[in-house]
């Protein structure tokens, strides 16, 4: 049997998964050369600052700011540094250079993937991305290779950690969302700034990667629907627990026609949520992820476990390295992405769906009726009613709270519901508006 020669690996970034994978790829060289067919060589590691300091110790002759001349020498460039450049510039670098290309970069996938993808696609290289969705859960290859044949219809996913960690703590202890988030601060889940997560950036980029993948077509991050949980409060998710509830925020991507102009598209959206305490997605704990998916032959599918952290991180960078590597000694050129389908983009408008809304409403006579008459001539059908005894206010008309279950509906005519609620006088104010998923 002929040896291949060694493979080298260039590694762009050092933080809390590059110095893991660094440390990982010199540890357990040996058996990862077994496996592939080659020796893997680590070349070099580029960071900013040669003194910085690290996770994991790596060897500092390893260590470069030469970014460029690192990617030039390289078989297999892993990109690690996050953001958009120099991060873009660096894979096109590495690309146009012949080499395969590991990236975690979600944020970067989600806005230049059809660009990176091509470029890829014109050399016979290859760019793998599977620690950018879920950390160590394997979701991309799943989508992109073993149901490749399959028609994924919906997905709905737990795609972010400290969101999560922080409706799981406001559920099981009773926290404030200001409160649960100190602790996710203090126990590293969330950053200083925590925007990305809680405003739902960042389960955002990841609806729109798994989106193009399920669907083989591009899904652009513009065309991602998004809400935060900033506006969850603590008796949201009190009264979603009595009604058989939790509140996820939840990455939705699916198969859907506009009801409007009978348009088939994608939806791709990210939102607070109920969930059934029966679905399997209502039991995801703490910073966990996970991605519960429905395909026309295959079923019901979950994928669960750590979204997050360093070292489990580093499992699906590694994973991918080995499946590059391997290319290397068998030889091919890489496979192109799937993204023909060219399925447009619909708004969240076109969605059909289902909401709890929760009104503040005067006690009176009429008003059940007024109210199920705003829902009539909007054409959203209710489920169930359930009313709370008035609060005994000792100024001003005695209230009354409302809690309507709504059927499926379109999107559009149960915000147009929402809206003419609003404007009506029985109603004094709408207190919750949450939509149902997973039913």
């Amino acid at each position: 049997m002929i040896e291949y020669r060694n493979l080298r690996i260039a590694i762009l970034g050092a933080g809390s998964v590059g110095s893991q994978v660094a440390k990982l790829l010199l540890e357990h060289r040996e058996e990862l050369a077994q496996r592939v067919g080659a020796g893997l060589e680590l070349v070099g590691v580029a960071v900013r600052d040669l003194d910085a300091p690290r996770r994991a110790d790596i060897p500092r002759e390893l260590l470069t700011t030469d970014a460029e001349s690192l990617i030039l020498g390289a078989d297999i460039v892993v990109e690690l540094i996050g953001g958009l450049e120099p991060a873009r510039t660096h894979i096109l670098t590495a690309i146009n250079s012949g080499a395969d290309v590991i990236t975690g970069n979600k944020a970067l996938l989600a806005t230049h993937g059809p660009e990176l993808f091509e470029a890829a696609e014109q050399v016979g290289a290859q760019l793998y991305y599977e620690a950018a969705v879920g950390g160590a859960i394997p979701i991309i290859r799943p989508l992109r290779d073993s149901l490749a044949g399959d028609r994924v219809e919906r997905i709905l996913g737990i795609v972010n950690g400290t969101t999560n960690f922080i409706l799981d703590r406001m559920d099981s202890t009773g926290e404030s969302l200001h409160d649960a988030l100190a602790v996710a601060t203090e126990l590293g889940y969330a950053e200083a700034d925590p925007t990305a997560d809680i405003e739902g950036y960042d389960a955002a980029q990841k609806a729109a990667i798994l989106a193009s993948l399920a669907f083989h077509t591009s899904v652009p991050l513009e065309a991602v629907y998004r809400e935060g949980i900033t506006s969850i409060t603590h008796d949201q998710v009190v009264a979603a627990r009595k009604a058989g509830y939790v509140v996820k925020l939840l990455a939705i991507c699916e198969r859907a026609t506009d009801p409007a102009t009978g348009v088939h598209g994608v939806s791709a959206r990210v939102h607070p949520a109920l969930v059934p305490l029966a679905h399997p997605l209502a039991a995801v704990h703490g910073a966990n992820n996970a991605v519960f998916l429905e395909a026309e032959a295959a079923g019901s599918l979950m994928f669960y476990g750590a979204g997050a952290g360093g070292l489990e991180t580093a499992s699906a960078v590694l994973g991918d390295l080995v499946s590059a590597a391997r290319r290397h000694v068998v030889g091919g050129p890489g496979v192109a992405e799937s993204t023909h389908a060219d399925l447009p983009a619909l708004p969240i408008t076109a969605v059909t769906t289902r909401y709890q809304i929760t009104l503040r409403v005067l006690d009176q006579p009429g008003v059940l009726a007024a109210i199920a008459g705003v829902f009539s001539d909007n054409g959203v059908s209710v489920e169930a009613v359930e009313q709370h005894v008035g609060d005994g206010q000792e100024s001003g008309p005695a209230t009354a709270t409302l809690v309507i279950g709504t059927h499926e509906a379109s999107e559009a005519a149960l915000a147009a519901t929402v809206d003419a609620l609003e404007s009506r006088n029985v109603v004094d104010s709408v207190e919750s508006v949450l939509r149902v998923e997973g039913l």
